[in-house]
């Protein structure tokens, strides 16, 4: 196709397709939609591949950008050549439900996530579009916390291989997610001090974190003294990368768990906090947990500190005339 714009511009560009009738359509379509934006100051239209394309370039140093490229490239077969506008949210809808059918709710929540995000930036950051579509996400069933008793984490402690164990150990006594123990460096631990610290950039959240290490932790810390100068964590000479390895499987059949991930240890170590009475905020804080709801899920495990609370209204009640209170 070629045509000159009312501004002068040569437009030269493929209709990518053998039909002239279509192409000549097409042709007709681009050629009125330049006087419209010349004329009546339109916006330029944009399609969804320039807006993925601008959205990956301005994310690059988001943690998830890998599963975005994935996530944008399954969604080209639906989404390419087309205009935003023509994004409707009908169209959004039948692509989840494709998703939806393929594999569970949470993953095609994050498809629909990442659609709305681009659409949204569009709209409000890029001013491509006047509004984006309303993306409505599908209902999560919540996830049970799956905990292990001091017993069973006893027992799988000593299941384990021996370097295993220590990052087993190191991570019930700190609560650190599974990257930030096998990432971490001698230089980012004072033993002394009694503290570590995980960087922003290797934080779920981007910021840094504080680490208040307990005897447990210091103790596995020295353990390791002399292994290696840079890493804390190596298995015959290298930084451990990978935990969730044969050994830990078998340990797991040996010990009897079932139905239990590394990051349940986690889970553990902020269930095991809360049935010693520790406040859910202090856990938000030492978990370096952006939303206090995270930490919601494990007030059931205190029904103790909920009932010294409740207990307060015990003397008022008693013996109390309930029209006299203020």
């Amino acid at each position: 196709m070629s045509f000159t714009t009312t501004n002068g511009e040569r437009i030269r560009c493929s209709a990518r397709t053998e039909d002239k009738t279509q192409a000549q359509e097409l042709h007709d379509k681009l050629k009125a939609e330049s006087w419209r934006i010349a004329k009546l100051g339109d916006k330029p239209k944009r399609t969804w591949d320039e807006a993925a394309y601008k959205w990956l370039m301005e994310t690059q140093l988001k943690k998830s950008h890998r599963d975005d490229v994935s996530k944008i490239s399954w969604l080209q077969q639906f989404f390419r050549g087309k205009y935003l506008d023509e994004l409707t949210r009908e169209i959004i809808v039948k692509v989840g439900e494709l998703k939806y059918k393929e594999t569970t709710p949470a993953t095609a929540n994050r498809l629909l996530a990442l659609i709305r995000a681009i659409l949204r930036r569009a709209a409000f950051d890029w001013e491509w579009i006047d509004k984006p579509p309303v993306i409505k996400l599908y209902r999560e069933s919540k996830r049970r916390v799956r905990y292990l008793t001091p017993l069973e984490a006893n027992v799988l402690l000593q299941e384990l291989p021996d370097h295993l164990s220590d990052m087993a150990k190191f991570s019930l006594a700190t609560g650190l997610r599974r990257a930030n123990v096998t990432k971490l460096e001698w230089s980012q631990v004072d033993i002394t001090r009694r503290v570590a610290w995980i960087h922003g950039d290797q934080a779920k959240a981007g910021k840094p974190i504080h680490v208040t290490l307990n005897a447990t932790a210091c103790n596995v810390l020295r353990k390791q003294i002399g292994k290696d100068p840079r890493w804390i964590f190596t298995y015959q000479g290298n930084p451990v990368t990978q935990v969730t390895t044969k050994a830990w499987y078998k340990a797991l059949n040996r010990a009897g768990i079932e139905n239990f991930r590394w990051h349940d240890l986690r889970h553990t170590w902020a269930s095991w906090l809360t049935q010693q009475g520790v406040p859910l905020n202090v856990i938000q804080e030492m978990g370096a947990w952006e939303s206090s709801e995270m930490v919601k899920r494990y007030a059931h495990l205190a029904p103790e500190q909920f009932a010294k609370h409740a207990q307060v209204l015990d003397g008022v009640l008693e013996g109390t005339n309930l029209t006299h209170l203020k």
